[in-house]
């Protein structure tokens, strides 16, 4: 019967004092390491050297675990509501929640579905934060309060469009130099596909940075000219 020292020489290491704040930094970084499957209680509990049930007092289940991952990614975006320029600020969120995605790319799905399964009101405060920022900016440019929601909706609608797109684009061979090669397109059809298959070389330059900040251009011209002419 192994002694209580070798016991103890087997057990993970502990952290230290457990709070809140760290059992939701621990599971972002399984989460990150090992992706949203990976996050459980007892799998947690392991990582933080701890008895699972201790966990109970900081997270009630594995889904305020999955909020409270998702408030923390949201708590990482500053956003200023009373930057008077409100198209500078909106382009340079946009930019920001960008790389914070691509930093937390197994948590993207998280953000952009979790809050789908409960009620406006009920969820993390940290996650409504980012929606009355924004609400305040457009508001205090000049927008009318139901104007700056759809405004809301289109940006968030756009930006996580374009994030989920940029994470879906896959390279079969890094290493390989022909574009078509590289996007496995030599796969589809020629006949059927031919403007995909024509536009290899395109997608293979994919610039998330500057596809964003075009797609930007064009929505923010257009909420311009919307505020301009009150339409």
């Amino acid at each position: 019967m192994p002694s209580a020292e070798s016991r103890d020489d087997q057990a993970p290491p502990r952290r230290g004092r457990l709070s809140k704040d760290i059992v939701l930094k621990a599971a972002l970084e399984l989460v990150d390491s090992e992706g949203l499957e990976a996050l459980s209680m007892r799998r947690l509990a392991q990582e933080l050297g701890c008895d699972p049930m201790s966990l109970y007092r900081h997270a009630a289940n594995r889904a305020a675990l999955l909020d409270g991952v998702t408030e923390l990614v949201f708590n990482e975006l500053a956003i200023f509501p009373d930057d008077p320029d409100w198209q500078a600020q909106l382009r340079r969120i946009a930019h920001d929640l960008r790389l914070l995605a691509l930093r937390h790319p197994n948590v993207v799905p998280l953000l952009v579905t979790r809050p789908l399964s409960t009620p406006l009101g009920l969820r993390p405060l940290g996650t409504l934060r980012p929606l009355e920022q924004i609400l305040t900016l457009l508001i205090d440019a000049g927008f009318a309060p139901t104007d700056a929601l759809h405004v809301y909706r289109a940006y968030y609608g756009f930006l996580y469009g374009h994030i989920l797109n940029e994470l879906q684009e896959y390279i079969v061979d890094p290493d390989e130099n022909e574009a078509i090669l590289r996007l496995g397109l030599h796969h589809l059809p020629a006949k059927k596909f031919p403007h995909l298959r024509a536009l290899g070389p395109v997608l293979a330059d994919y610039d998330g940075d500057a596809e964003l900040d075009q797609g930007l251009t064009i929505l923010l011209n257009g909420l311009s000219t919307q505020l301009a002419t009150g339409h």
